[in-house]
């Protein structure tokens, strides 16, 4: 899945920052063979979806330059050890415990975010209750959106920060529909998915649907 996300022009801009460290539209024009403006319209991008941050810094006696660095966030593109540890516990609780056991520990996961987010949604409306899933979401380092069509109201989560652990254990992929299942009243739909090579996770829910 990360390795498309690099294939485009947005991946080899954070790829470039990576090693980086920091750079300008300019900077990355030149490096790639395309315009500023070109450039400046994937960082606009970026900027939205919270995996880059420009600050206007001096080169010189020359006036500021708008220089773009990654966020935290965009950590989650690059491999991670934490990832390789929990797929290996993971392995280790299926081979002494069985799938049902895998299963057990994400079903605690997503009553505990349940736990989180229903005291405060009594009496709350469907897209309030979408709306406290995506914080809840985003709480985790993912980049989500939310956004109402026509009858519907679309979640689109942007990254995975468990990308590399549900190839081998689709179980974790359980806990956000569980969420949805215990939170949200009424048919969710999840159209498209990271996990099976989508560009995002994006989940429809009628928001006509009242609690």
């Amino acid at each position: 899945m990360h390795d498309r996300f690099f294939d485009s022009t947005r991946g080899k801009i954070v790829g470039a920052l990576r090693s980086r460290g920091a750079a300008s539209a300019f900077d990355l024009a030149a490096e790639f063979g395309l315009s500023p403006n070109a450039i400046r319209q994937q960082l606009v991008i970026l900027e939205r979806d919270g995996l880059v941050a420009g600050k206007s810094v001096r080169r010189g006696k020359t006036k500021p330059t708008l220089e773009y660095a990654l966020t935290p966030l965009a950590d989650r593109y690059f491999p991670q050890a934490y990832d390789r540890i929990l797929n290996a516990v993971l392995r280790e609780v299926r081979i002494a415990q069985g799938d049902e056991a895998v299963a057990k520990i994400f079903d605690g996961i997503a009553k505990r975010a349940v736990g989180k987010i229903t005291p405060a949604l009594a009496g709350k409306s469907t897209p309030e209750r979408v709306e406290a899933i995506a914080e809840n979401i985003r709480s985790t380092g993912v980049a989500v959106d939310v956004e109402q069509r026509g009858a519907t109201i679309v979640l689109r989560e942007h990254n995975c920060p468990y990308a590399t652990v549900v190839a081998e254990n689709p179980e974790c992929c359980t806990v956000i529909h569980s969420i949805f299942e215990d939170v949200v009243p009424g048919d969710v739909t999840q159209t498209e998915s990271l996990a099976t090579g989508g560009a995002e996770c994006r989940f429809e829910v009628a928001s006509s649907t009242r609690s």
